[in-house]
């Protein structure tokens, strides 16, 4: 029988009954770049740290275990990873992608991956028609589910039907979620993609990302892939990750409270004209939430009645933090207009619902009743 979640965040079974690493509890930081060898055509199993390292190693068999994957890939920052998923791809190829994703994304994709020859179709993903946007040079779909910051939900295991009938790779960014709350590949999805620096690694402290899979051919590519280009994650950073994989399950469980707690608080606000949250039963998304996750995280979006009332808000909080980046144990709230979404043309920002007046909460694990008093007294003081 599979351990639960929990228990596979601390534990690989792998190394159970042994005393390794002097009977080290926290896996060791291996600080080092090269590695010498005990003769000639001998090795330890690592050569040189941009390869393997391993306190990098440990932290990818963690992360395939909690999603259910075969391999696991650790690199130096969330767009490192798509960045070195984009190289599986050649000039020539078409990507189906959703419409609505994080807008570092879209960057890479408009300006890095369209210059090397790939093309791209946006859909929606949750409504469009997917199959009719498959061509004969079509080789994958890549979605978020929920999106970032319009928290869309799409059916994973339809896409994935879709995709097997044309023989395309479906690749799904499961930041938002976490191994935690959702599993992409246990629902057909043939990569997995991660901001490590997000709810993985939960501290707001360090930078990283993961592509995870399930496929060896993929698995292999990938390895391949990623000695050549160079963006492992370090040995300090994959151990920061480690650590703060260890409290997942009891970050993710107190913050998804919280943010229903504050959801429901913001639907009573004068100011506050929507509130996007997959948690609440009238979010369109909610039954296919239920369906293929564990939970609906701690994200949400909501939209006040001017942009004025954006702006007094974003200064007048003080415990939450007006900041970028999500999923850590402090609650962060962003004006995706210039910051996550900065670098997206006006009028596909526009098209995807973010206006002046849309803001996103990451929330956190403080006690749910001293974030309320504070947005009480923010929204109360509105002019």
């Amino acid at each position: 029988m599979e351990r639960g979640i929990n228990t596979r965040c601390l534990h690989l079974e792998e190394t159970e009954g042994k005393t390794e690493n002097y009977g080290a509890i926290s896996y060791p930081i291996y600080q080092t770049a090269t590695y010498a060898h005990p003769g000639v055509g001998q090795s330890t199993g690592f050569d040189y740290s941009r390869l393997q390292n391993p306190t990098k190693e440990h932290l990818e068999k963690i992360v395939a275990s909690l999603e259910h994957g075969s391999d696991a890939f650790a690199l130096s920052t969330g767009m490192a990873a798509i960045t070195l998923l984009m190289e599986l791809f050649k000039p020539g190829d078409h990507l189906i992608v959703d419409s609505d994703l994080y807008g570092g994304s879209i960057r890479l994709f408009r300006n890095v991956s369209q210059k090397n020859g790939i093309t791209f179709s946006a859909v929606d993903s949750y409504q469009d028609d997917i199959e009719s946007f498959v061509k004969e040079e079509t080789k994958a779909i890549y979605i978020e589910t929920p999106t970032n910051p319009m928290m869309n939900v799409a059916d994973i295991g339809k896409l994935s039907e879709i995709a097997k009938r044309h023989n395309l790779l479906l690749i799904v960014d499961n930041t938002f979620l976490s191994p935690y709350f959702q599993n992409p590949l246990t629902l057909g999805a043939d990569i997995v993609v991660h901001s490590g620096t997000k709810f993985l690694g939960g501290h707001n402290d360090t930078l990283a990302g993961f592509l995870v899979t399930n496929r060896e051919e993929i698995s292999e590519r990938l390895r391949f892939l990623i000695k050549t280009t160079g963006a492992g994650l370090a040995p300090f950073d994959s151990w920061l990750i480690l650590r703060g994989i260890k409290t997942l399950g009891i970050r993710m469980e107190r913050a998804q409270k919280n943010a229903l707690e504050i959801a429901n608080w913001l639907k009573t606000q004068p100011a506050v004209t929507k509130v996007i949250y997959p948690g609440l039963p009238e979010h369109p998304g909610y039954e296919i939430m239920k369906k293929q996750a564990r939970g609906f995280g701690s994200m949400l979006t909501f939209y006040v009645d001017s942009k004025e009332h954006a702006f007094e808000i974003l200064e007048k909080v003080r415990m939450i933090k007006f900041a970028e980046s999500l999923g850590g144990v402090e609650t962060l709230l962003t004006y995706p207009t210039t910051q996550t979404h900065a670098d997206v043309p006006q009028e596909i920002r526009e098209k995807n619902g973010i206006t002046d007046c849309t803001l996103r909460l990451s929330v956190g694990i403080e006690d749910a009743q001293d974030l309320i008093v504070e947005l009480t007294q923010v929204f109360a003081e509105l002019s």
